[in-house]
């Protein structure tokens, strides 16, 4: 086992040697990925995918490191670095360099591996994303995580549809079923659903598994057809759903080591149509068991208890296993090195004794032994082990059965005797008969140089020659047609070639190795001297089937001699054909099953037996265009007779005419590189090949020229061009001109005539306006008249007010008058009483202003005489004097307070005998002038109140003048009845004003 340690190299070889894997393990080779940094640790792989075409594998670490396995071309490449575990890849996109990787992050991102450049990046997941599912066209992919899945269209990276869950119920696993259209979402509770991927519609749900069953679903796997669902969980029971009658139909025990299953995946074989029949189980032990499904047998096992495996992937042609063991590295296995045990047939159970040929042989020679031993298997369990009898014989009888005995263990005459029995090979099995029966040597590496070489010129525009609708099919056949003219150049040249290949092509199209060694081991074979007579069809292989027909069928062929019908026209079409256009395809498969079972000369003798087996037909034919039709499309014939009469005329046909006299035994392709095919006239293929080559130089000289020629005419009639859009450019210009001209004089009318309006619309709203401004000012006016009415009815309701108010006054004063005339003669007789005693007060007053007069004398003297005892000290005598000054003050103001009582006294009395002389005078009373001059003689200083009363008249005149000033501002009607009302109150003051002088004289 070889083992490879990436290191920190961002490319470099696989292996070093041609790995050579054992059959026990069958690893071709260890990858293991670590660091050399200063604490070197293993960087663990975590998750793997194949491409479509099997032989690339992508692997990602827990670091995110990403990198590109090349199995065929021996080369590991780093084409990303994530910087964050990935939790899922996927590698078969329809851009075949373009991969998606699930994060950590919960996002997806999609990275081209030749780039290195991030070509998109989805959003949308909110927890871990644990699978990506690709559609078979590499368009749609679906991710899922544990709450939601997501449909995303891979063109435009958009997320279609979005499958939302409950939390409870959970997803297990949502993926597309293989080479079909459908969704199936397997869910925690043990419900599996089918959809249509375009419209989202549930086409059907799987029943519930058997009450018995206490398994829960966790892993799942899905057959290549589609058909068969296996699914498994912590249990040892593996179940098997039939997805077309969608009922559980068979239940696989594992051995009781195996407590639950940790990933399922079916083996793909080239062979099976899809139908798978091994079925790998992951155990929690780290062993992966791969067990046949029909007949519930272990067949082998990789890992082991001590290196055990987490995952694995398996690649889509079956070739290689890809897993992830428990110590973080990548194991690549050989199935075909694991398989070759198994795939060996069994030993036949009848032997034929022969007699020996009568020579003295030894006593070793006739010793026949007859050992037990054990067939092996790699790493199979001790209760699967069988004990077999196995018979060894010496190689002395088998010298005439040496050429029946094959490859891979099977009999051809065993095979022909099966054939003859059942007619045809079981269609399980007819693809490995094929191989065995042509022993395909299965050159790997040779077919791969002839790949590399790419498409052969000859077969560039092959589609054009030979549409085909299926863009696989077409791009199988031109690599196969490509491999066959880099194997021989004359193939580069052979017309028929893709017809020959196609049916070949068509079946094989998923093993481009086995067809590419079919259609060499048929040509080199079955299709001996086809080449003589190149470039004409093969005269001499013709000629022997005419001969044949002639000797079987003479009518027939004067028939066709009579209407001019050649072998090139009833035997060719069939040949470069290999009768692909006259049969169906279990027909093909039927009458091919004979043909690969018998002598190359087999295929020139069914063209014979078709002939005479359609010989009714073809007879009332007459025209050439009924017979070309008839050779090239499917008639009502049965081919199983024909193969009857194909093994009639093999065994009836004399010597010197049967095709296998001319025609070499089977050879079948040699190992390692293919042998060199030279069965043609050289001379004309390689003058062919000259000519060719003097017609491609002439004609890429002509083309060069024709090429020169047309740039030149390129050039002069881009010129003429440019030229012509010139004139019609500046032609256009000048009516553009001319019409931007007419535009601009159209523009001005409409412009004037606009204006015209808009001045006629101005006066119009100008009229409007000076009508609105003259309504309005009227308006103004009117409610300024009516404001003023107002103000001058409010003002006449103000003068009435005023009026009715002052005549109130009025009779309220005459009353006060009477009142007060009344008071005043009570207060005449007080006045006289109090005359007396306040005569009496005077006097006494005038006494103690006397005696002060006295104290203050006797004070100053004795403050003299105190000053003059007080002169010791300067500041006594300061204090002294100023309490002499406070007394003195104090007597001042003393004397001062008597004077003003007196004064207030003396102008009381006045004030009393004016108010009481006024009063008289108001009542228009005659007083005594005895009385008069009594008063005037007692109470002469009290005339000073007559200045009181000239102040009242004084106060009164100076609120007329205020009044006069109010009404003055009145409009002029009002003025009138203020000046009466002024007159009057005027004429009243005049008069209250006498009356003081009247009394007074």
């Amino acid at each position: 086992m070889q083992s490879t340690d990436l290191g920190n190299k961002e490319s470099g070889k696989i292996w070093h040697r041609k790995p050579s894997p054992a059959t026990r393990d069958g690893i071709i080779v260890n990858i293991i990925h670590n660091t050399s940094d200063y604490l070197p640790k293993v960087l663990r792989f975590l998750n793997v995918a194949f491409d479509s075409s099997g032989d690339c594998l992508l692997a990602g670490d827990h670091q995110g490191n990403i990198y590109v396995f090349d199995l065929h071309g021996n080369r590991f490449n780093l084409v990303q670095r994530t910087a964050q575990a990935c939790t899922a890849l996927a590698f078969n996109l329809h851009r075949k360099s373009e991969f998606l990787v699930a994060l950590a992050d919960y996002s997806i991102k999609c990275f081209d591996t030749v780039t290195k450049e991030l070509v998109s990046w989805m959003r949308g997941h909110e927890s871990s994303v644990f699978s990506i599912s690709v559609h078979a066209s590499g368009r749609y992919a679906i991710t899922s995580s544990s709450d939601t899945a997501q449909l995303w269209d891979l063109d435009t990276f958009q997320r279609k549809r979005k499958l939302n869950i409950l939390q409870s119920v959970g997803i297990q696993k949502v993926f597309f079923l293989p080479l079909s259209n459908t969704i199936l979402s397997c869910f925690k509770d043990n419900s599996v659903f089918a959809w249509e991927c375009d419209t989202l519609f549930c086409k059907y749900q799987l029943p519930a598994p058997p009450e018995s069953s206490s398994l829960l679903y966790k892993v799942f796997a899905v057959t290549r057809d589609g058909r068969i669902l296996a699914a498994g969980g912590k249990s040892n029971h593996v179940h098997l759903w039939c997805l077309e009658a969608k009922q559980l139909f068979r239940i696989i025990q594992m051995p009781t080591k195996v407590r639950a299953v940790r990933h399922l995946e079916f083996l793909p074989d080239s062979f099976d149509a899809g139908s798978n029949q091994v079925l790998g189980v992951l155990s929690q032990d780290g062993i992966m068991r791969f067990v046949n499904i029909q007949t519930c047998k272990l067949l082998f096992e990789i890992g082991s208890l001590d290196d055990g495996i987490t995952s694995s992937i398996i690649s889509p042609h079956g070739r290689y296993i890809a897993a992830i063991m428990e110590n973080g590295s990548l194991n690549i296995y050989s199935v075909h090195t694991l398989t070759k045990e198994i795939n060996k047939p069994p030993p036949p159970l009848v032997k034929v004794i022969e007699d020996l040929p009568k020579r003295k042989v030894s006593s070793g020679d006739l010793k026949m032994k007859v050992t037990s031993g054990r067939v092996q298997r790699p790493a199979k369990s001790r209760e699967n082990k069988m004990q077999t009898r196995i018979l060894k014989q010496d190689l002395t009888g088998n010298f005439e059965n040496k050429e029946n005995e094959l490859s891979d263990g099977l009999n051809k005459k065993r095979l022909q005797i099966l054939l003859k029995g059942y007619g045809e090979y079981p269609t399980k099995y007819r693809m490995f008969i094929w191989r065995s029966l042509l022993q395909l040597p299965e050159n790997h590496t040779a077919f791969s140089n002839l790949l590399d070489k790419g498409i052969h010129v000859a077969f560039l525009n092959l589609e054009k020659t030979y549409p085909i609708k299926s863009r696989k099919l077409l791009r199988v056949l031109q690599r196969t047609l490509s491999a066959l003219a880099h194997w021989s150049t004359i193939f580069s040249d052979t017309p028929y070639l893709p017809l020959l290949a196609f049916p070949f092509v068509k079946l094989f199209q998923n093993n481009q190795l086995i067809c590419f060694e079919v259609v060499a081991t048929l040509i080199i074979n079955w299709c001996q001297h086809w080449f003589e007579y190149f470039p004409n069809p093969p005269i001499n292989v013709l000629s022997m089937i005419e001969n044949v027909l002639a000797f079987h069928d003479k009518e027939l062929l004067q028939h066709f001699i009579e209407h001019d019908i050649t072998s090139q026209l009833y035997a060719w079409p069939l040949l470069e054909t290999v009768f692909s256009e006259v049969l169906t395809r279990e027909e093909w498969l039927k009458l091919f099953d004979n043909i690969f079972s018998n002598h190359p000369s087999f295929l020139l003798m069914t063209v014979v037996a078709y002939n005479i087996c359609s010989r009714a037909p073809l007879l009332n034919c007459d025209l050439k265009d009924d017979f070309e039709y008839f050779f090239h499309h499917r008639n009502n014939l049965d081919i199983s007779a024909v193969i009857k009469e194909v093994y009639r005329l093999m065994d009836t046909t004399p010597t010197d005419i049967h095709p296998d006299s001319m025609l070499d035994a089977f050879v079948a392709l040699t190992k390692g590189q293919y042998p060199v095919f030279n069965q043609y006239p050289k001379f004309i293929v390689d003058y062919q090949t000259q000519e060719r080559e003097r017609i491609r130089k002439d004609e890429l000289d002509y083309l060069r020229e024709r090429q020169t020629v047309e740039d030149m005419q390129a050039e002069v009639d881009q010129q003429r061009v440019e030229d012509e859009a010139w004139y019609e450019k500046q032609e256009q210009l000048r009516k553009a001109e001319e019409t931007r001209r007419e535009m601009l004089l159209q523009e001005e009318e409409k412009m004037i005539q606009q204006r015209e309006r808009l001045a006629a619309v101005k006066r119009e709203l100008k009229v409007k306006e000076m009508h609105l401004q003259e309504a309005a000012r009227r308006r103004l006016l009117q409610l300024q008249q009516e404001q003023r009415e107002m103000e001058l009815r409010r003002l006449d309701d103000e003068i009435e007010r005023k009026i009715h108010m002052r005549d109130r006054e009025i009779a309220a004063t005459a009353k006060d008058l009477e009142m007060r005339h009344l008071e005043l003669e009570s207060q005449k007789r007080l006045y006289e009483k109090n005359l007396t005693r306040n005569q009496e007060a005077v006097a006494k007053e005038m006494r103690e202003d006397a005696d002060a007069c006295r104290r203050k004398a006797d004070l100053e003297e004795h403050m003299f005489h105190r000053l003059i005892g007080m002169d010791q000290t300067q500041n006594q005598k300061t204090q002294k004097r100023e309490e002499a000054e406070e007394k003195d003050l104090h007597l001042k103001s003393e004397k001062k307070a008597s004077t003003l009582s007196e004064a207030s006294r003396k102008w009381f009395l006045e004030k009393e005998i004016n108010d009481a002389l006024h009063a008289q005078h108001a009542c228009n009373k005659v007083v005594p002038r005895c009385y008069t001059e009594r008063v005037a003689s007692s109470c002469l200083p009290r005339n000073s109140e007559l200045n009181g009363i000239s102040a009242v008249e004084s106060s009164t005149q100076s609120s007329l003048n205020q009044r006069k000033a109010y009404w003055d501002s009145m409009e002029p009607d009002l003025m009138a009845r203020v000046r009466n009302l002024r007159q009057r109150l005027a004429t009243q003051a005049r008069n209250r004003c006498q009356t003081p002088h009247l009394l007074a004289t």
